[in-house]
């Protein structure tokens, strides 16, 4: 007589405070969160021909790019997650993603863009090397780093667009402690480097 099969051990349901902490990680995912900040920016302080080509070129030269990048990666079997949350696969992410920032700063800087989008491009791909080098030690959030960079760059644009992007900011900062895709001096390093940037970007004279 055969011996019966073990049971499957059962499927604990995902609980609401995870379904909502992945929700925010999507929303404040750095490309979704630069995609807004861009076009918050445009609306604001751009509402030109030059800014729908700033935005364009932003979107076609690095946040298309680059999510496709990602997607390709997680298909391929190159990295775990959109997120590239594994330390050891940053290592090869990193390489790939920094020349999609270079062309964009050599567009902009092609087109005459505006003096303060083309430093913000040129501070991006600096924190971009930046993470890189410190990926050798540590994996910071770049959710976190980004999130914090937008949100220094729209407290610049006015009082209102920099409050929403801190309060999804530190939305962001708890997902990702909640999900355990980084811990607390991981996204506390982030922040700190995304902040720096985003005074480095708009408000250092």
């Amino acid at each position: 007589m055969k011996e019966a099969a073990p049971a499957a051990a059962p499927v604990r349901p995902i609980s609401r405070g995870v379904r909502v902490a992945r929700a925010i990680s999507w929303l404040g995912h750095p490309l979704v969160f630069i995609t807004l900040a861009v076009t918050l920016v445009v609306v604001l302080q751009m509402r030109d021909r030059t800014g729908l080509l700033v935005l364009l070129v932003l979107l076609f030269s690095l946040v298309l790019p680059t999510g496709f990048l990602l997607f390709r990666g997680v298909r391929s079997g190159a990295w775990s997650d959109v997120d590239v949350s594994v330390r050891e696969e940053r290592k090869r992410f990193y390489p790939k993603a920094i020349p999609f920032s270079i062309l964009s700063v050599l567009l902009l800087w092609f087109l005459h863009a505006p003096g303060f989008v083309l430093r913000a491009t040129v501070v991006t791909l600096g924190l971009l090397v930046v993470a890189g080098l410190a990926n050798l030690r540590i994996k910071l959030s770049l959710h976190a780093l980004f999130a914090f960079y937008c949100t220094a760059i729209l407290f610049r644009m006015g009082l209102v667009a920099g409050f929403c992007a801190l309060v999804l900011a530190l939305l962001v900062f708890w997902s990702r402690l909640h999900l355990q895709r980084h811990d607390l001096g991981e996204m506390v390093v982030g922040a700190l480097l995304g902040t720096v940037g985003g005074i480095a970007a708009v408000w250092w004279p």
